[in-house]
Parts: structure tokens; C-alpha cells; sequence
């Protein structure tokens, strides 16, 4: 049995994608998923599977769009997957709440960055699938664009550290 958490993209965020929690827990029952849970109402969810990653992933997928009459972005990482993005934060010394993880479903092409502008003083790097985005003066502030974020789906660093505890109290 294998540990994930799905991130699924516009969810309850402003306005959109409108999804009580319960019932995304109810979903994934739905599709075989043991020990649901989730957290915060942006459409954070774990459970356990016998189903490998890219079937977890394309059953979410379905569920959702049949759900919400439209294709949904779901983004899925194993519990180890999860805790080496913890391992691998490039910036430790950020406020976790000014630092962004966005998480994408292939790893972004090497020296996409490069001509990334940062008219906040944000801070990037890229690692495997995903970019880690220091806001200095918080996310709402900031000007940045990123060529990634229409495909993406971002966790503060507080979300992500809570979501590996959540992973890690699920049963072995």
C-alpha cells in the first residue's frame, strides 16, 4: 500500500472550483482509496492505494472532471516523493509561509528560469518537478510571472510540512 497526496488545482480558490471537503474525501472512497483525509479547504487530500502513481493520478483525474463538469488539474506525489521536496528546499531560511512550492507533473525544462524577471527580489529554483519561490514581500504583493503557473498548482512550505505529517501518521 502506498502513501500519496493529491493536489488539485483551483479549488476553492477565489470563487472557483467550489468542492466541500467532504465530499472530495467521499470521491476518493469513491475510487478505492483507503485511510482519506484532508486538509484546508484548497483541495488537499491523502490516502493509501494499491494503484501505482499514474493510475492514482489518471482515476483523480476522471473523478474529478466528471465531477466538476470540467478537466480539474490533479497533481500527485508519493509520501517519499513529499518529504524529499521537505529535504530539497533551497531556501531554509525563508518564512515558510513567503515560501511557494509549485508543484508540476514533469520537471520543468532545464534553464527555464534563466529569464525569469523578479521585480519583487523572489528567489527560484527548480528541482525535479517542482519550483520553489521565495516572495519576499508575500505572494499577493508580488509581480512575478512564472511561464509554469497556468499548469502548476502551489503549497505555501507550512501546507507541505503539514501534508508530509498527515502522510506520515497514516498506518504502514
Amino acid at each position: 500500500m502506498t502513501s500519496y497526496v493529491a493536489l488539485l488545482r483551483a479549488i476553492n480558490v477565489g470563487g472557483t472550483g467550489k468542492l466541500e471537503m467532504a465530499e472530495l474525501r467521499q470521491l476518493c472512497e469513491g475510487c478505492g482509496f483507503t485511510n482519506v483525509a484532508t486538509y484546508i479547504q484548497s483541495g488537499n487530500v491523502v490516502f493509501q492505494s494499491k494503484r501505482s502513481e499514474s493510475s492514482v493520478l489518471k482515476l483523480l483525474e476522471q473523478t474529478m472532471a466528471e465531477r466538476m463538469g470540467r478537466p480539474v488539474g490533479v497533481l500527485v506525489r508519493t509520501a517519499e516523493e513529499l518529504g524529499t521536496v521537505l529535504q530539497k528546499n533551497p531556501f531554509p531560511d525563508a518564512p515558510p509561509n513567503r515560501l511557494i512550492v509549485l508543484f508540476l507533473d514533469k520537471p520543468a525544462p532545464r534553464g527555464a528560469l534563466e529569464d525569469v524577471e523578479t521585480p519583487g527580489g523572489e528567489r527560484l529554483a527548480a528541482h525535479g518537478r517542482e519550483i520553489f519561490i521565495y516572495y519576499p514581500q508575500g505572494q499577493g504583493k508580488s509581480q512575478l510571472k512564472l511561464p509554469f503557473q497556468r499548469v502548476g498548482t502551489g503549497r505555501n512550505f507550512n501546507t507541505v510540512s503539514k501534508l508530509h505529517a498527515l502522510l506520515s501518521d497514516l498506518p504502514i
